[in-house]
């Protein structure tokens, strides 16, 4: 009897360092599950204007940009996310100085961390240091090949900075 009749029959269950895969080879699909599933992590690159979002996947190995949303809107935004995601922690980015001192930036971030903490007391706020993100994101799409007119969108600059300060996040943790 080969494996492929075998599958055909019935599903198999393999335990491998505490992940469950459950292989159905008739209908050609693979679906798994960590027994303790981790939470996505929320990279926020806040701006007056925009902020850049970027989210992990639930087992945190990989940083991807999720959207641009209006910063008035963001509470709103991140109250609907969190209700439908099961989220870890906030990232937030950090504007520094050349000398490690805090940007001028950073007087209108206070205000809404502030209101984060207030609306998610639950889940932790951790700052990363945002300092070139932006300038890694312009490089980021023009080595990507995208046309002068696209690399204009502030709200996709935003975005790949958030997520460029969410991986910097993972990579340090």
């Amino acid at each position: 009897m080969n494996f492929k009749t075998v599958a055909q029959a019935c599903s198999l269950w393999l335990v491998s360092n505490g992940i469950n895969f459950l292989i159905h080879y008739s209908r050609l699909s693979i679906s798994f599950a960590k027994k303790n599933t981790l939470g996505r992590i929320v990279a926020l690159d806040y701006g007056r204007k925009r902020t850049g979002i970027a989210v992990t996947d639930e087992l945190q190995l990989i940083a991807s940009g999720l959207t641009t949303v209006a910063s008035h809107e963001l509470i709103d935004f991140l109250k609907k996310y969190v209700s439908e995601e099961n989220v870890e922690r906030f990232v937030v980015g950090e504007p520094k100085q050349m000398n490690n001192t805090p940007s001028e930036a950073e007087l209108f971030i206070a205000p809404f961390l502030n209101r984060l903490k207030k609306v998610f007391p639950e889940l932790p706020i951790v700052r990363e240091d945002e300092r070139f993100t932006s300038k890694m994101a312009m490089r980021t799409m023009i080595d990507s090949g995208l046309k002068k007119k696209q690399r204009r969108d502030k709200a996709l600059v935003d975005e790949i900075s958030a997520t460029i300060i969410l991986q910097a996040y993972l990579n340090r943790n």
